[in-house]
Protein backbone atom coordinates (compact mmCIF):
# COMPACT_ATOMS: atom_id res chain seq x y z
CA UNK A 1 0.00 0.00 0.00
CA UNK A 2 1.17 3.51 -0.76
CA UNK A 3 2.05 6.02 1.89
CA UNK A 4 -0.37 8.76 3.00
CA UNK A 5 0.33 10.78 -0.11
CA UNK A 6 -1.08 7.94 -2.19
CA UNK A 7 0.50 5.73 -4.79
CA UNK A 8 0.05 5.52 -8.51
CA UNK A 9 -3.32 7.02 -9.40
CA UNK A 10 -4.00 7.55 -5.70
CA UNK A 11 -4.93 3.89 -5.33
CA UNK A 12 -4.46 2.32 -1.93
CA UNK A 13 -4.33 -1.48 -1.84
CA UNK A 14 -4.38 -3.21 1.52
CA UNK A 15 -3.91 -6.95 1.66
CA UNK A 16 -2.72 -9.70 3.95
CA UNK A 17 -1.65 -13.32 3.64
CA UNK A 18 -3.47 -16.30 5.11
CA UNK A 19 -0.12 -17.48 6.40
CA UNK A 20 -0.02 -14.40 8.63
CA UNK A 21 -3.37 -15.07 10.32
CA UNK A 22 -3.18 -14.87 14.11
CA UNK A 23 -5.19 -17.30 16.24
CA UNK A 24 -5.56 -16.71 19.96
CA UNK A 25 -5.87 -19.54 22.42
CA UNK A 26 -8.79 -19.28 24.83
CA UNK A 27 -7.53 -17.41 27.87
CA UNK A 28 -8.74 -17.53 31.42
CA UNK A 29 -11.40 -14.91 31.92
CA UNK A 30 -11.44 -13.99 28.22
CA UNK A 31 -14.90 -14.13 26.64
CA UNK A 32 -15.31 -15.74 23.24
CA UNK A 33 -16.64 -12.49 21.79
CA UNK A 34 -13.62 -10.57 23.15
CA UNK A 35 -11.21 -13.14 21.73
CA UNK A 36 -12.85 -12.98 18.31
CA UNK A 37 -12.74 -9.17 18.32
CA UNK A 38 -9.05 -9.20 19.24
CA UNK A 39 -8.27 -11.78 16.53
CA UNK A 40 -10.09 -9.66 13.99
CA UNK A 41 -8.12 -6.57 14.99
CA UNK A 42 -4.80 -8.43 14.86
CA UNK A 43 -5.57 -9.88 11.42
CA UNK A 44 -7.11 -6.77 9.87
CA UNK A 45 -4.69 -5.24 7.35
CA UNK A 46 -6.45 -1.87 7.59
CA UNK A 47 -5.80 -1.76 11.33
CA UNK A 48 -2.11 -2.46 10.75
CA UNK A 49 -1.89 0.07 7.92
CA UNK A 50 -3.65 2.75 9.95
CA UNK A 51 -1.11 2.23 12.73
CA UNK A 52 1.78 2.37 10.24
CA UNK A 53 0.59 5.56 8.60
CA UNK A 54 -0.37 7.28 11.83
CA UNK A 55 -4.15 7.36 11.36
CA UNK A 56 -6.18 7.09 14.53
CA UNK A 57 -8.53 4.45 13.12
CA UNK A 58 -8.98 2.07 10.20
CA UNK A 59 -12.06 4.14 9.29
CA UNK A 60 -9.68 6.66 7.67
CA UNK A 61 -9.43 4.32 4.69
CA UNK A 62 -13.20 4.34 4.19
CA UNK A 63 -13.08 8.07 3.55
CA UNK A 64 -9.95 7.75 1.41
CA UNK A 65 -11.73 5.18 -0.76
CA UNK A 66 -14.93 7.21 -0.98
CA UNK A 67 -12.92 10.28 -1.94
CA UNK A 68 -10.99 8.34 -4.56
CA UNK A 69 -14.27 7.35 -6.21
CA UNK A 70 -16.30 10.54 -5.82
CA UNK A 71 -13.63 13.28 -5.54
CA UNK A 72 -15.24 14.91 -2.52
CA UNK A 73 -12.32 16.65 -0.83
CA UNK A 74 -10.53 19.41 -2.70
CA UNK A 75 -7.76 21.84 -1.82
CA UNK A 76 -9.04 24.86 0.06
CA UNK A 77 -12.40 23.29 0.92
CA UNK A 78 -14.31 23.78 4.17
CA UNK A 79 -15.27 20.43 5.70
CA UNK A 80 -17.40 19.45 8.70
CA UNK A 81 -16.85 15.99 10.22
CA UNK A 82 -19.82 14.89 12.35
CA UNK A 83 -19.18 11.95 14.68
CA UNK A 84 -15.48 12.57 14.27
CA UNK A 85 -14.01 10.49 17.15
CA UNK A 86 -11.33 9.28 17.29
CA UNK A 87 -10.33 11.54 14.40
CA UNK A 88 -9.43 9.37 11.41
CA UNK A 89 -11.76 11.11 8.99
CA UNK A 90 -10.69 14.53 10.25
CA UNK A 91 -7.06 13.63 9.58
CA UNK A 92 -7.85 12.53 6.02
CA UNK A 93 -9.90 15.66 5.36
CA UNK A 94 -7.01 17.86 6.59
CA UNK A 95 -4.58 16.14 4.24
CA UNK A 96 -6.90 16.63 1.30
CA UNK A 97 -7.93 20.27 1.81
CA UNK A 98 -4.44 21.45 2.70
CA UNK A 99 -3.42 24.58 4.59
CA UNK A 100 -5.88 26.78 2.73
CA UNK A 101 -8.83 24.63 3.79
CA UNK A 102 -10.75 24.34 7.06
CA UNK A 103 -11.84 21.19 8.91
CA UNK A 104 -14.16 21.20 11.92
CA UNK A 105 -14.79 17.93 13.76
CA UNK A 106 -17.34 17.24 16.49
CA UNK A 107 -18.33 14.24 18.58
CA UNK A 108 -20.12 13.50 21.82
CA UNK A 109 -16.94 11.63 22.79
CA UNK A 110 -13.88 13.78 23.62
CA UNK A 111 -11.29 13.87 20.83
CA UNK A 112 -7.60 14.51 21.35
CA UNK A 113 -6.45 17.68 19.55
CA UNK A 114 -5.55 17.36 15.86
CA UNK A 115 -3.15 20.01 14.63
CA UNK A 116 -4.80 22.17 11.98
CA UNK A 117 -8.39 21.19 12.80
CA UNK A 118 -11.02 22.73 15.05
CA UNK A 119 -12.30 20.05 17.44
CA UNK A 120 -15.56 20.45 19.34
CA UNK A 121 -17.31 18.23 21.88
CA UNK A 122 -21.08 18.07 21.56
CA UNK A 123 -24.22 16.21 20.52
CA UNK A 124 -25.88 16.89 17.16
CA UNK A 125 -29.24 16.78 18.92
CA UNK A 126 -28.33 19.69 21.21
CA UNK A 127 -30.01 22.92 20.17
CA UNK A 128 -26.80 24.95 20.16
CA UNK A 129 -24.64 22.46 18.23
CA UNK A 130 -25.40 23.71 14.68
CA UNK A 131 -24.61 27.31 15.65
CA UNK A 132 -21.35 26.26 17.32
CA UNK A 133 -20.31 24.42 14.16
CA UNK A 134 -21.29 27.31 11.92
CA UNK A 135 -19.28 29.80 13.97
CA UNK A 136 -16.24 27.49 13.98
CA UNK A 137 -16.47 26.93 10.23
CA UNK A 138 -16.51 30.64 9.45
CA UNK A 139 -18.21 30.31 6.09
CA UNK A 140 -20.32 27.96 3.98
CA UNK A 141 -19.24 24.31 3.97
CA UNK A 142 -18.15 22.51 0.83
CA UNK A 143 -18.52 19.05 2.39
CA UNK A 144 -20.45 17.69 5.36
CA UNK A 145 -19.35 14.23 6.49
CA UNK A 146 -21.23 12.06 8.97
CA UNK A 147 -19.79 8.81 10.29
CA UNK A 148 -22.19 8.98 13.24
CA UNK A 149 -23.63 5.71 14.52
CA UNK A 150 -25.62 4.76 17.60
CA UNK A 151 -24.58 1.83 19.78
CA UNK A 152 -25.94 -1.42 18.33
CA UNK A 153 -29.00 -2.76 20.12
CA UNK A 154 -28.99 -6.15 18.43
CA UNK A 155 -32.44 -5.40 16.98
CA UNK A 156 -32.11 -4.71 13.25
CA UNK A 157 -35.16 -2.49 12.87
CA UNK A 158 -34.23 -0.39 15.91
CA UNK A 159 -30.63 0.05 14.77
CA UNK A 160 -31.85 1.07 11.32
CA UNK A 161 -34.16 3.74 12.74
CA UNK A 162 -31.43 5.08 15.02
CA UNK A 163 -28.87 5.50 12.28
CA UNK A 164 -31.43 7.02 9.90
CA UNK A 165 -32.27 9.52 12.65
CA UNK A 166 -28.60 10.50 12.89
CA UNK A 167 -28.32 10.78 9.10
CA UNK A 168 -31.40 13.02 9.04
CA UNK A 169 -29.92 15.24 11.76
CA UNK A 170 -26.72 15.48 9.71
CA UNK A 171 -28.72 16.37 6.59
CA UNK A 172 -30.67 19.04 8.50
CA UNK A 173 -27.35 20.65 9.36
CA UNK A 174 -25.93 20.17 5.85
CA UNK A 175 -28.91 21.92 4.25
CA UNK A 176 -28.25 24.95 6.48
CA UNK A 177 -24.51 25.28 5.79
CA UNK A 178 -23.61 23.73 2.43
CA UNK A 179 -22.59 26.02 -0.38
CA UNK A 180 -24.19 25.38 -3.77
CA UNK A 181 -22.44 22.43 -5.39
CA UNK A 182 -21.43 21.01 -2.00
CA UNK A 183 -21.34 17.34 -1.02
CA UNK A 184 -22.78 15.25 1.80
CA UNK A 185 -21.76 11.78 3.07
CA UNK A 186 -23.54 9.86 5.81
CA UNK A 187 -23.38 6.36 7.26
CA UNK A 188 -26.52 4.23 6.87
CA UNK A 189 -27.22 0.49 7.04
CA UNK A 190 -27.75 -2.01 4.24
CA UNK A 191 -31.36 -2.71 3.49
CA UNK A 192 -31.98 0.63 1.85
CA UNK A 193 -32.01 4.21 2.99
CA UNK A 194 -35.40 5.21 4.37
CA UNK A 195 -37.65 6.60 1.63
CA UNK A 196 -38.07 9.97 3.33
CA UNK A 197 -34.32 10.55 3.65
CA UNK A 198 -33.62 9.38 0.11
CA UNK A 199 -36.34 11.63 -1.30
CA UNK A 200 -34.88 14.63 0.52
CA UNK A 201 -31.43 13.87 -0.82
CA UNK A 202 -32.64 13.54 -4.40
CA UNK A 203 -34.46 16.88 -4.18
CA UNK A 204 -31.49 18.66 -2.63
CA UNK A 205 -28.60 17.18 -4.66
CA UNK A 206 -27.93 16.49 -8.32
CA UNK A 207 -26.42 13.03 -7.72
CA UNK A 208 -27.15 10.50 -4.97
CA UNK A 209 -25.53 7.07 -4.59
CA UNK A 210 -25.00 4.30 -2.07
CA UNK A 211 -21.45 3.00 -1.58
CA UNK A 212 -19.70 0.37 0.50
CA UNK A 213 -15.97 1.14 0.44
CA UNK A 214 -13.59 -1.85 0.52
CA UNK A 215 -12.38 -0.84 3.99
CA UNK A 216 -15.88 -1.44 5.37
CA UNK A 217 -15.86 -4.98 6.71
CA UNK A 218 -17.84 -7.44 4.57
CA UNK A 219 -19.77 -8.73 7.57
CA UNK A 220 -20.79 -5.21 8.55
CA UNK A 221 -24.19 -3.87 7.48
CA UNK A 222 -22.82 -0.34 7.21
CA UNK A 223 -22.68 1.56 3.97
CA UNK A 224 -22.68 5.21 3.00
CA UNK A 225 -24.98 7.51 1.12
CA UNK A 226 -23.07 10.01 -1.02
CA UNK A 227 -24.82 13.12 -2.32
CA UNK A 228 -23.06 15.52 -4.70
CA UNK A 229 -24.02 18.87 -6.16
CA UNK A 230 -26.10 20.66 -3.54
CA UNK A 231 -28.85 22.69 -5.22
CA UNK A 232 -29.72 25.02 -2.35
CA UNK A 233 -28.56 28.46 -1.36
CA UNK A 234 -28.44 28.45 2.45
CA UNK A 235 -28.39 31.48 4.67
CA UNK A 236 -25.71 31.85 7.30
CA UNK A 237 -27.22 33.77 10.21
CA UNK A 238 -24.51 32.76 12.67
CA UNK A 239 -21.43 33.76 10.67
CA UNK A 240 -21.44 37.35 11.87
CA UNK A 241 -21.73 36.35 15.51
CA UNK A 242 -18.60 36.46 17.58
CA UNK A 243 -17.71 33.26 19.50
CA UNK A 244 -18.93 33.32 23.06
Amino acid sequence: MADRKGGKGGRRDVSTSRDETVRLRPGKGRKVSSRRWLERQLNDPYVAEARRQGYRSRAAFKLLELDEKYHLLKKGARVVDLGAAPGGWTMVALEKVGRTGMVVGIDITPIDPISGAVILEGDMHDADTPERLIRALGGPADVVLSDMAASASGHTATDHLRIIGLAEAALDFAEDVLAPGGAFVAKVLQGGTEHGLLSRLKRAFRQVAHAKPPASRKESAEMYVVAIGYRGTPEFPAYDKKPQ
